[in-house]
């Protein structure tokens, strides 16, 4: 009691039926009954459900999947029996499933009157099926069968019609045998066979007489010859099929009595033939020629079709409107396939008509289809003007494969380079158009699986589109996709968490996906198929990733066990791109330090950081880069800095900055990010110095991006903290590529920071290390100190005057009044500095450059006390209370009133002496 993708209609008689869709499934006939009668509560106020009446169960089956069937069957007796009822099992889709010798022997042998099998990869078990009324097999990319296999399943099912497979790799032999074993055989098609010769098309000849089609598709070569022997077709596609002798065509096809419709798209046939065809083919009625370029460059072929009577469907003329003759009654051109889906449904219905557009909607599907994956150039104008309405009108199709394919070629046509996952604004904008948003929504809603991942990918690439992505969320897409996310289906669960990844992107749309239960069912798909699902994987982690982002997405992630399956993909899972994605949404994670605790709870997780660490040292730049930005953001956690040192962090951060001189801005970013996290404890800077990280960050310091300038800088502020590393920055060059970022830089934050390392290094505390050696090695540094030292204060200097607003300055000099000072402040502050957050030792240092006799380093300290503590800054509050602590107050006072002070000086040490009064008034208030 099975069967696969196709859909058969039953032709028994019975008095319910249930609709769904445009599909009516015929059900037993069992007595009818109130349904209210047996729903009654019992005496606890519980529904008895196995009471429902036998027809009402049954329908309750057809809008559910086969597992769940299967599921529902297994509650009781007589809902075992019910659910192995024939009208149910019409079908059986097993592409998704694996299905091993065992599982195929274990069907019932019981098959109702038709029955269709689609299968996928695990071709090969189906050769122990045994379904005596089997009438149809179908298969998609079944590379794995054999001639034998494919032998002995049709010797096993003689009753089969019709045979649908591709790309497969069998060859002459398997043809041979199911014209010898299946005589009542209606459809062949066949797809990606190397050569099909004659005696194989003769023995269909000869033994299959009620053969009415043939599809010998993307095939090397056939026998042109022994074709024109199948005098019964009246269908015949030789679509994409290479090395066909159009001469010999010429001649013989002219001889098929029968022939109907041909197709000869993506091939290379010739305009005198096809000419030939029009003449010749009395009952030909349609030919597809979609992607032949001699057709395409000769337009008086379509004359020619025309005064025969024919239709030529082709890039270059309107399909609809080619087609629209065989509907005399239709008002507009572009209804021609509803209509006639209308009328098939009617008594008065034309079996010759329906016969030819069921064969265009599978000929059609199928071209479109593989147009779209190649891709040709000068196809836009095609797409937009009738080519999306084909797919839409193909995915309304009674046929399945028809509709899959035409979901899978919407997917398809509308992104235009993989690689970036970039979508055609013009061809989503037509999907859209046509109403493409509530039909794939429908499609998705589907029992069928298979529909419903095809649907769900379409969806999902479309979604890339802003427009497209709400239109999606504002159909109830998001919940549609948040429920496919948990199927048992791994196909459909891929495609889901797809098109949620696509659609968190968008800000708006996150909180729609953690309300609809979206982030549990990510979290849930890694720990369902953590191995051999790398495609499920990276979508899940991708969308993950995207969401975490959000302050309130990511503590929905942290409590439904976001951070332990994320960070055991991190540690357990080798695919790069599942890799990237967990990396990336860890730092995400991470990143809300100051609103959450999702930085300290990814940092304890265990095996967390030896992951990120390890994943450092990946060969994949994408994998580097996403762990050394989930290292940066987890080393603004004390307790984590110390952990990623225990794990090796530092010497794998060192190594990266050495490694990726040449690579993304992105990646030496993150890189020179992570080590100036980490250098912020004074034992990691030391080890950052001793390992060798001085020399590529400043390195990364020369680099022509403003965020590398940033990054490098800060680590170098960090690092020459540090006596040993700041002479270790001298010998390395360090000091020309500071004095290049404070003063050429764009970036105000790479200037300052580039500035404040300057002063650290000539602020005295170098010297000791510089004199130790010879006495002559020392006096060569001594003199080679003194020039660098003298060219580092001028560009302090410099630097610090390019805030001194000349105006304000001299008005704030000659006023005690507020305003002035405020004037002052305005000018001279730095927003993105309000973000650094810096020690007491590091407060202790500036306040004691404020006692240095150096006028210069005296003005560096007090401008960058002010960026400090200016009211509104992230850590102005903390800073404030590390000058009360140490004194700063009195020193600062020194400061302002010194006659020997720079103005500069003077009016900066004022202002913070203020910012720190009104810290204290907040705070007192």
């Amino acid at each position: 009691m099975f069967g696969s993708v196709g859909i058969c209609e039953m032709n028994r008689r019975v008095r319910r039926k249930c609709a769904r869709g445009s599909q009516r499934l015929d059900l037993p006939n069992y007595p009818e009954t109130e349904d209210a009668d047996y729903l009654k509560l019992s005496e606890e106020g519980v529904v008895d459900w196995t009471r429902l009446p036998d027809d009402t169960v049954l329908q309750l089956f057809t809008h559910l999947n086969y597992r769940d069937r299967a599921n529902l069957s297994s509650t009781c007796k007589s809902w075992r029996s019910l659910g192995a009822s024939p009208c149910l099992w019409q079908s059986l889709d097993l592409r998704a499933h694996k299905c091993d010798w065992g599982i195929t022997d274990s069907f019932p042998m019981r098959q109702p009157p038709k029955a269709s099998v689609s299968w996928g990869r695990q071709c090969d078990s189906l050769i122990n099926l045994r379904a005596k009324n089997l009438k149809e097999l179908s298969g998609d990319y079944c590379r794995k069968l054999t001639d034998s296999t494919l032998a002995v399943i049709v010797a096993r099912h003689k009753l089969l019609r019709a045979s649908n497979s591709g790309p497969i790799s069998v060859n002459d032999d398997a043809i041979v045998a199911i014209a010898f074993c299946c005589p009542n055989l209606r459809k062949l098609r066949l797809s990606g066979i190397r050569d099909v010769n004659g005696e194989a098309i003769n023995a269909l000849a000869k033994h299959c007489p009620n053969l009415t089609e043939i599809g010998f598709i993307d095939c090397l070569s056939i026998d042109e010859v022994a074709l024109a022997n199948v005098v019964s077709l009246r269908f015949l596609s030789v679509a994409g099929t290479t090395n066909v002798k159009w001469g010999s065509v010429g001649e013989h096809w002219c001889k098929l009595p029968n022939l109907k419709g041909l197709d000869v798209s993506r091939t290379d046939v010739v305009p005198n033939v096809v000419v030939r065809f029009f003449s010749s083919l009395k009952s030909l009625k349609i030919l597809c020629a979609f992607n032949c370029a001699s057709i395409e460059e000769d337009t008086s072929v379509v004359i020619k079709s025309k005064s025969h009577g024919k239709m030529l469907l082709s890039f270059f003329n309107d399909t609809f409107k080619e087609i629209s003759p065989l509907f005399p009654d239709t008002e507009k051109e572009r209804d021609v396939f509803s209509d006639w889906r209308k009328e098939s449904k009617s008594k008065t219905k034309d079996e010759n008509l329906d016969e030819i557009m069921t064969w265009l909607e599978w000929i059609l599907s199928h071209s479109l289809l593989r147009i779209a994956e190649s891709n040709p150039h000068g196809l836009d104008q095609f797409w937009l003007s009738q080519g999306a309405d084909l797919l839409l009108n193909l995915m309304q199709s009674s046929q399945e494969d028809v509709q899959e394919r035409a979901a899978t070629g919407l997917a398809t046509f509308v992104v235009i380079d993989d690689e970036n996952a970039n979508v055609d604004v013009g061809r989503a904008e037509a999907v859209m158009k046509g109403g493409g948003i509530q039909l794939l929504l429908g499609l998705a809603r589907s029992w069928k699986e298979g529909l419903q991942s095809e649907a769900t990918k379409a969806i999902a690439n479309l979604s890339v589109n802003p427009a497209f992505a709400k239109s999606v969320a504002a159909g109830g897409g998001i919940t549609i996709l948040a429920n496919l996310a948990r199927s048992m289906n791994r196909l459909v669960a891929e495609e889901a968490a797809g098109g949620l990844w696509n659609l968190s992107v968008g800000e708006e749309h996150k909180g729609a996906i953690a309300e609809a239960g979206g982030i549990k069912a990510l979290v849930d798909l890694i720990f369902k198929w953590p191995r051999g699902g790398d495609g499920v994987l990276e979508r899940a982690a991708g969308a993950l990733a995207n969401l975490a982002a959000d302050d309130k997405c990511s503590m929905e992630v942290a409590n439904v066990g976001g951070i332990n399956a994320l960070v055991t993909l991190a540690r357990k899972c080798k695919h790069e791109g599942v890799q990237e994605q967990a990396a990336r949404a860890l730092a995400n994670l991470a990143a809300h330090g100051d609103s959450n605790t999702n930085n300290a709870a990814v940092g304890q997780e265990t095996g967390a950081l030896e992951a990120l660490v390890l994943l450092i040292r990946s060969q994949h730049d994408g994998v580097r880069q996403e762990a050394a930005g989930a290292l940066w953001n987890l080393s603004f956690d004390d307790r984590n800095r110390e952990g990623i040192a225990t794990a090796g962090g530092v010497e794998a951060l060192v190594a990266l900055a050495h490694s990726c001189s040449n690579a993304s801005a992105s990646l030496q970013e993150r890189a020179a990010g992570a080590l100036w996290g980490l250098s912020v404890s004074e034992a990691n800077s030391i080890a950052i110095g001793r390992e060798g990280g001085v020399a590529p960050l400043i390195s990364l310091a020369r680099s022509q991006t403003e965020d590398v300038h940033e990054t490098a800088a800060g680590a170098l502020w960090n690092l020459a903290f540090n006596p040993g590393n700041a002479l270790r920055i001298v010998e390395d060059g360090g000091v020309p590529a500071l004095i290049h970022l404070c003063s050429s830089s764009l970036s105000k934050m790479a200037r300052f920071m580039a500035a404040l390392a300057l002063a650290y290094m000539f602020d005295g505390r170098m010297d000791e290390y510089a004199l130790v050696g010879s006495s002559s090695e020392g006096s060569l540094k001594s003199v080679g100190l003194e020039r660098a030292r003298r060219m580092a204060l001028k560009h302090i200097e410099t630097f610090v005057l390019t805030f001194a607003d000349p105006q304000a300055f001299n008005a704030a000099a000659l006023s005690s009044l507020p305003a002035p000072l405020a004037q002052v402040t305005d000018s001279a502050r730095i927003l993105e500095a309000g973000h650094l957050r810096c020690s007491g030792a590091e407060i202790g240092r500036f306040v004691a450059m404020l006692r240095n006799q150096s006028p210069v380093l005296k003005a560096c300290a007090a401008f960058a006390l002010l960026q400090f503590t200016v009211p509104g800054g992230r850590h102005a509050p903390h800073h404030v209370n590390l000058l009360q602590v140490s004194g700063a107050p009195r020193v600062l006072r020194a400061a302002a009133a010194a006659a020997s002070a720079p103005m500069e000086a003077k009016i900066f040490a004022r202002i913070v002496l203020r910012n720190l009064e009104h810290h204290q008034l907040e705070s007192s208030v």
